[in-house]
Parts: structure tokens; sequence; C-alpha cells
């Protein structure tokens, strides 16, 4: 696993071991940023379910101003802290280790809006998708944001979160990739 592109390309990642933990692939993440992207000027990055931060960074990477991380799991954060030491994104990295319910109430009280939502629960807990929703109806998406969703292909996610329709999904194994933007 590595920062495929940008700024920090190369650089290889360091991954939680263990059976809990699914990493986007190298592949997978090439294509989604190639969708959605490939580059950026700017823009806040909200990398929920972190892991080891591969999607955030890769998002600072290629010119993100700045990713928010959430994760719980305390060997994913020792990977996620060493990932952003390695990248040198320190400063523009902030890390809370929290439970994505509590997260997302907190991140709903900032005042600052996400143009890019990276969600990648684990497979079994689908219930948390629902935290896009209370996103987008707390106005947490720039209105030129994209919601990017990783989901079991036995699970189907909504044809919308608010004005954010899905636009695309792409199918990877037995993961789907299925990203939101704002409709016409």
């Amino acid at each position: 696993m590595r920062i495929v592109a940008g700024d920090r390309k190369s650089i290889p990642l360091k991954s939680a071991s263990g059976k809990t933990t699914r990493p986007t692939t190298d592949k997978v993440k090439e294509s989604l940023f190639n969708i959605i992207g490939p580059y950026f000027s700017g823009g806040v990055a909200l990398d929920l379910f972190a892991g080891s931060g591969g999607l955030g960074l890769e998002a600072l990477s290629r010119g993100a101003k700045r990713a928010v991380f959430i994760e719980k799991d305390p060997k994913s954060l020792e990977a996620l802290r060493s990932n952003i030491a390695k990248c040198r994104y320190e400063d523009e990295a902030e890390v809370y280790r929290n439970d994505a319910t509590r997260a997302i109430a907190m991140l709903i009280q900032r005042p600052q809006p996400f143009t890019f939502v990276f969600v990648d629960p684990p497979y079994a807990q689908v219930a948390y998708y629902d935290l896009v929703q209370q996103l987008v109806d707390a106005g947490k998406v720039t209105d030129n944001g994209v919601i990017v969703c990783e989901h079991d292909k036995a699970f189907t996610l909504p044809e919308a979160y608010g004005d954010f329709v899905c636009q695309r999904q792409e199918k990877y194994g037995d993961s789907i990739i299925s990203i939101y933007e704002k409709g016409e």
C-alpha cells in the first residue's frame, strides 16, 4: 500500500494488521481518484473510518488543503499517525480517536464543510452509511463536493443523499465504490 500520485507519490503506507481491517488497494485508489480528480486545488477531505488513512492522505497528496481523519481502533490509529508523519502532513491533518457517530455530531458543530467525504466502514456495519445523510442535512458537504462510499456488493446504498445523487458505481471484486455528487 502506497501513495499513488501527487506530491507524496510512492511513499509506502503502513497498515494495521488484523482481520478487521480492509485497506483500499492501490488499484482501487488509483481508479477512484482518476474518476473524482485526479488532482485537486484545495478543499477539505473527511476520511471517516480512516483505518491507515490511505484515502485522506491520497487526497492531500493530490492537492487537498486539509484532511480530517476519524478512527477508533488503536492499532489503526497507530498506523494512521505513522503514515501522516511519514508523509509529512502533520500540519494538514487532524486525527480524532472517536466513534463515527460521535465524530459526526462534533463535526456538524464546526463551520468548515467538506469537499471530499470518504466513507468506508467495516462491511458488517452498514448502518453507518446513515451518517452521510446527517452530513448532507447539516450542509457539511460543499456544493461541488464528492461523497465516496465503499461497500460490499451485496449492500445497496440509496440513490441519493439529499441533493447528492449517485453518479457512478464501480465494482472491484466484492467491493463497490459509489460516487455521489450534487444533482443538476
